[in-house]
């Protein structure tokens, strides 16, 4: 009975109501308002591990998962099983549904790492077979069609001549009687074709009356002529609709026949509906995936920027007031949690917030707080929110909280009289104005008596309180924790924002002041409750103040990291793309540099091939001479500048000699050999031109001796016969083209006269890489092939400059 109190006080269902808007199907609608709080924390589990695959697969497609088709065909199950007959539109419903599930199944299978709904759809039986049955019997108006079978068929076939026969009597009748029917029209009524007489002239068309207008005026008059086909027409409309009764009756059996599978096809489509409404509640609610938690082993309850889910509803669909988070972090040692202030203040928002993410969590739903959210799993959350007062019991506020707390002690396992602690509580209690009501030095008692009680007995409790004497209560048990919520004595409002640590002060004569009571009986108020609490509330009030600078220079840290961090990422940034440049830079000029050595050889290989073409004159010698150096200005990078010349001292100079630490004057300039005299003082000495140096540290250049003339080289002697040897043959067979210019290259420039190149036949294309070569090389005077007998055009000479 007490949880579905706390249930009631917490405004769960309301909190249901809003989880039902997104579900896509009535049965899932249904179940999230009635939704059922799981028994064990496995099954929580579960629950969650639904929502974050849902949540997940929805982040992937486009549309989201479609329950298009799947309605709530249970109360037909129900009476195809005790053998009723169901209608056209139950079949297509039945119809529609397999075709739903079928869809949602292939969508799950179609996906990777969804371990739990594929599991969860794993056995799911849509029936195809039965689905075409369906389609084929009925069709979209939920009509049974007539190839549903060959005698309905053949019966519809006469239908439509007979309806056609007394259409054409009646047409005749009407074109015939023209002046004593009202209009030219043919309707029915009881089922029988009928055309609108005159009243006045009824006998000239004899016939059964079946209807009158309004005003007596027409008479619906089936002539007698077409009675005998009416009558006709009604057996065999009898007929049809025994037909068709006959056929739905056929499909209700085979409806009948797999009703368990179809039961168990609506409950996972319901499922998947109930875990699609949690994660799309989840992400509206801007929530995130609780973890529980074991507080004996020691981990903290972790929920920042908690928010109220409904007053997060209530500020986007009812223009409230913008929700101000909480901050909850209890440590594992606290089993009981006081929380003090003025009212008004968010104390008793602050514990339904808690009280409700406990509960969402449980049933599988993401609490709206920030990552992590680690809360631990409570067996039972209690609660005692409000008055319960009644006029008719007699009961006042006090006896209403204690008549709910007796309950909430007795669901907590209450053993006797015994206080000895629980071996595993896991309960979470709420308690709203603990012992209020009564006098209050005994409520306080009872307050503390309540409190010590439920610390040994209960997992977490959070009590409101206006009590100063439960403040005390951290100071002599760890179990226990001060928390208060914040009041503006400048707006004279409270701020619903939770400090921890600091308990609540007393406010009253402060806004008694500020609201115009007289100076005077506040001051004899102050002197009324005594020095000491005044003073408690001065440390109080100085922690506070304490407090604000606290977070005010964390939140400028906070500002400072931010800023650093953008700065850091503007700055890679930057240098990435300043990288990114340099390579494509780099990579233009490497194509720059190709295609200008690429043209330089063409040019330069034109050039050769002009001097080729006839016999060379020394004029045309010198032009090809100058157009090869402006080729080479125009493509050779730029000489870098000689470095500057060192130091070099002459006559006159002052010089250090570091090995002797002195300065001397220079008497004569270094010769040859790199010595020359100084004199420091009274004493000239010969020294080695590196052993010293210039006054502002300049190491000289050292002296480099002329080299002798090299002795005169006897030219060779003219005209000498052009003999083949090895020493100037090359044999190039086998090799690649590149590596042959590379032979070639070192052969020519070694060569004193004609050099024999062995390239074979093959494909040609050696020699023709080799000829290419020759052509532009600047030692090659010419070239041709060899005599036959040395390989003919396998061989080729190539003639070398003198």
């Amino acid at each position: 009975m007490i949880q579905s109190e706390t249930l009631e006080l917490l405004e769960w269902h309301r909190l249901c109501q809003h989880l039902a808007t997104f579900a896509a199907t009535k049965l899932g609608a249904t179940a999230a308002r009635h939704l059922k709080i799981p028994d064990s924390q496995t099954q929580s589990e579960q629950l969650l591990e639904q929502t974050k695959e849902v949540y997940q697969l929805e982040s992937r497609l486009t549309t989201g998962l479609s329950f298009e088709g799947i309605q709530d065909i249970g109360d037909s199950l129900e009476r195809a099983e005790r053998s009723g007959v169901l209608a056209g539109e139950e079949l297509l419903a039945i119809a529609t549904t397999l075709a739903g599930a079928r869809s949602l199944r292939r969508v799950i299978d179609n996906q990777e790492d969804l371990p739990i709904l594929t599991e969860l759809v794993a056995d799911l039986r849509t029936y195809p077979e039965l689905e075409q049955e369906i389609h084929r019997c009925i069709d979209e108006r939920a009509q049974v069609t007539d190839r549903a079978s060959q005698k309905l068929g053949e019966i519809r076939t006469d239908l439509r001549r007979l309806r056609s026969q007394i259409t054409q009597k009646l047409q005749n009748i009407l074109q015939a009687k023209s002046g004593a029917v009202q209009e030219q029209l043919i309707t029915q009524r009881s089922d029988r074709f009928v055309i609108p007489v005159k009243a006045p002239q009824k006998d000239a068309i004899p016939g059964i009356v079946h209807d009158t207008s309004t005003s007596g005026a027409t008479l619906y008059v089936e002539p007698n002529s077409v009675v005998p086909l009416g009558n006709q027409l009604r057996q065999i409309i009898r007929r049809e609709q025994a037909e068709e009764e006959a056929i739905r009756r056929i499909l209700t059996e085979q409806v009948a026949a797999v009703k368990p599978d179809l039961e168990r096809l609506l409950a996972i489509a319901t499922t998947l509906d109930m875990a699609t409404a949690r994660s799309r509640y989840s992400f509206w609610l801007g929530a995130n995936p609780p973890r529980f938690i074991r507080r004996e082993d020691k981990e903290i309850i972790t929920l920042r920027n908690l928010r109220h889910p409904l007053l997060v509803w209530q500020q986007q669909h009812e223009q409230g007031q913008p929700v101000v988070p909480v901050d909850l972090l209890i440590n594992p040692l606290i089993r009981v949690v006081t929380i003090t202030g003025p009212n008004t203040g968010g104390k008793t928002v602050t514990l339904k917030t808690l009280g409700l993410a406990a509960l969402m969590a449980k049933v599988g739903l993401f609490v709206p707080a920030r990552e992590p959210v680690e809360i631990p799993w409570f067996d039972k959350v209690l609660a005692d929110i409000g008055d319960e007062q009644s006029l008719q019991q007699s009961l006042s506020t006090f006896s209403g909280h204690i008549r709910r707390i007796s309950r909430i002690l007795e669901a907590l396992g209450d053993e006797g009289e015994s206080n000895a602690p629980c071996p595993m509580p896991n309960s979470l209690v709420l308690l709203d104005e603990v012992g209020a009501g009564t006098d209050p030095v005994e409520g306080s008692a009872l307050a503390i008596a309540l409190l010590q009680y439920l610390a040994n007995h209960a997992q977490l409790t959070i009590a409101t309180t206006h009590f100063g004497e439960l403040k005390a209560l951290k100071y002599e048990d760890e179990r226990f924790e001060n928390a208060s919520v914040e009041f503006d004595e400048t707006t004279l409002s409270p701020t619903y924002r939770l400090l921890w640590g600091i308990p609540g002060r007393s406010n009253a004569l402060t806004i008694a002041l500020r609201l115009g009571l007289k100076p005077e009986v506040v001051e004899e108020a102050k002197i009324q409750v005594g020095e000491a609490t005044d003073e408690v509330n001065q440390v109080i009030a100085g922690l506070e103040a304490q407090r604000r600078r606290q977070e005010t220079k964390a939140a400028e840290a906070q500002s400072l990291l931010q800023q650093a961090e953008r700065l850091y990422k503007e700055v890679s940034a930057k240098a990435a793309s300043l990288e990114e440049r340099e390579s494509s830079l780099r990579a233009s000029q490497e194509i720059a540099v190709q295609q200008a050595i690429a043209q330089a050889k063409g040019e330069i290989a034109q050039v050769i091939r002009r001097l080729q073409k006839g016999t060379p004159t020394a004029q045309e010698a010198q032009q090809a001479t100058n157009a090869l150096n402006q080729i080479g200005q125009q493509y050779q990078p730029a000489t870098p500048a000689k470095p500057k010349a060192g130091f070099m001292p002459k006559v006159g100079d002052r010089v250090r000699i570091p090995k002797l630490g002195q300065i001397a004057d220079v008497i004569t300039a270094p010769d040859e050999d790199g010595e020359l005299s100084v004199r420091f003082g009274l004493m000239k000495m010969t020294v080695k031109l590196q052993d010293v140096e210039s006054l502002d540290g300049q190491k000289p250049e050292p002296v480099v001796k002329a080299k002798p003339a090299p002795a005169a080289v006897t030219p060779p002697p003219q005209n000498v016969p052009e003999i083949r040897t090895s020493q100037n043959t090359i044999d190039l067979r086998g090799k690649r083209v590149a590596d042959a210019e590379y032979i070639l290259d070192k052969a020519i420039s070694e060569a004193t006269g004609p050099v024999w190149i062995i390239h074979g036949y093959g494909t040609g294309k050696l020699r023709q890489g080799v000829h290419a070569f020759l052509q532009q090389h600047s030692r090659v005077n010419n070239y041709e092939p060899a005599e036959q007998a040395d390989g003919g055009t396998g061989v080729t000479i190539a003639h070398i400059k003198k």
